[in-house]
């Protein structure tokens, strides 16, 4: 399961950190992972949950709320409003450099923040929670004991899950606000509700409260022996085969509008470091990944071909592509073509028509045509060749713009 690891710009500007789990084919459907309260994307469950979803063909986006993990910020100063914030924020940055997710996935308060949050992801088809309160004051039990103290000093530690979080005035002010149930009346998305019948954290009775407010299609799933952290793995790998199953349902119904109708302009390449090795490359175009990787010799893990590779291989697809419609369109007998590259440096010296001093890069093309050809039409499809639009921009000068993304 390849992961690139990056940041981005939460609500308050703070760059939180992120991972986008993809799965080892062709991405089928994106999907966001809210974790729970005063959790990480790495906990156990987004992890396990979103590796398992990869198997399925489903992307994941999970990240780190403000202050928490990797990202920057204080989580004193975090609130429930904040966390719905940033989730908007990353699928306004998955729409950007992806696709908008059809999937909105949460756990615990994650969950409940999803559900506030999912009117303003359009594009999201089907909304999954597991355990998740029924109002979010609900984690006010986490650390009863110290509501009194926390309204009237304005700010105290408390301890959660054997660390230390400071929890001000503010975020109970802020939760107490959230009225859930309005947002789920309203969601106008398919729903599925995954809750433990003996979970201790957040009961059972949440799930219901969730269950008869929400409008259909919406679907219960109990999580029977599940802890309210999915702690056991089987639990996290069963959440996963249970959404994707689901969600097939829904996601298969929205319209996919066909790559003919789409308008002509040309497609972005997007290149990102997955952070599974030193070199690792996701290289996205459309609908297509690739990855991209040094030989081992290099210091890479040979997982995918290297930047010369991937040169030689445009070059060569685009003069076989090239000839292919030459060939059809005057009618030659061309059976199959094959194009041969490599790549090197050389002296100037050992190249008359070359006028830098300086040593140059050369490409050495062999091209095969089978088929039964007279000499004349293969030497036109040879002279064909150089005319491919590829082989015309690498002979060409070239300028390379580079800007800094904001």
């Amino acid at each position: 399961m390849p992961t690139e690891r990056f940041q981005f710009p939460g609500a308050a500007g703070h760059m939180l950190a992120a991972a986008l789990d993809l799965p080892d084919g062709a991405v089928h459907a994106y999907a966001l992972f809210a974790h729970c309260f005063t959790c990480g994307k790495d906990v156990l469950a987004a992890r396990r949950i979103s590796a398992a979803l990869t198997l399925k063909g489903i992307a994941v986006l999970r990240f780190d709320f403000t202050g928490l993990g990797s990202s920057e910020g204080d989580f004193a100063n975090s609130t429930f409003s904040s966390n719905i914030a940033d989730l908007v924020k990353a699928a306004d940055h998955l729409r950007e450099i992806r696709q908008a997710p059809a999937i909105l996935i949460g756990h615990s308060l994650g969950a409940a923040a999803i559900l506030a949050a999912a009117e303003q992801v359009p594009e999201a088809k089907a909304v999954v929670t597991i355990a998740a309160p029924s109002d979010p004051a609900h984690v006010t039990d986490m650390f009863a004991e110290h509501v009194d103290a926390i309204r009237e000093k304005g700010e105290v530690e408390v301890k959660l899950a054997g660390r230390p979080f400071s929890i001000k005035r503010e975020f109970l002010d802020d939760i107490a606000e959230h009225n859930l149930m309005t947002k789920v009346t309203r969601l106008h998305k398919a729903l599925l509700i995954m809750h433990a019948p003996t979970d201790d954290t957040v009961g059972i009775d949440n799930a219901t409260k969730v269950f008869v407010a929400a409008k259909h299609p919406k679907s219960f799933v109990s999580l029977a022996g599940a802890d309210h952290l999915l702690t056991q793995k089987h639990d996290a790998i069963y959440v996963a085969d249970v959404i994707a199953a689901w969600a097939g349902r829904y996601l298969n119904a929205v319209a996919v509008t066909p790559v003919a109708s789409l308008p002509e302009e040309p497609r972005k390449v997007v290149v990102s470091e997955t952070r599974a090795s030193k070199f690792q490359q996701v290289i996205t175009v459309g609908p297509h990944q690739i990855l991209a990787d040094e030989p081992i010799a290099a210091g890479g893990e040979n997982t995918g071909p290297g930047p010369y590779d991937l040169l030689l291989s445009a070059l060569g697809a685009c003069t076989a592509m090239t000839m292919r419609l030459y060939a059809e369109r005057k009618a030659l007998p061309m059976d199959h073509v094959t194009v041969t590259l490599n790549h090197k440096k050389i002296y100037a010296r050992d190249c008359e028509e070359c006028e830098t001093k300086d040593g140059i890069d050369q490409i050495e093309r062999v091209i095969t045509i089978d088929g039964k050809l007279d000499a004349e039409q293969r030497a036109k499809l040879m002279e064909i060749a150089d005319k491919c639009p590829v082989h015309r921009t690498l002979t060409s000068k070239i300028r390379i713009v580079t800007t800094a993304a904001e």
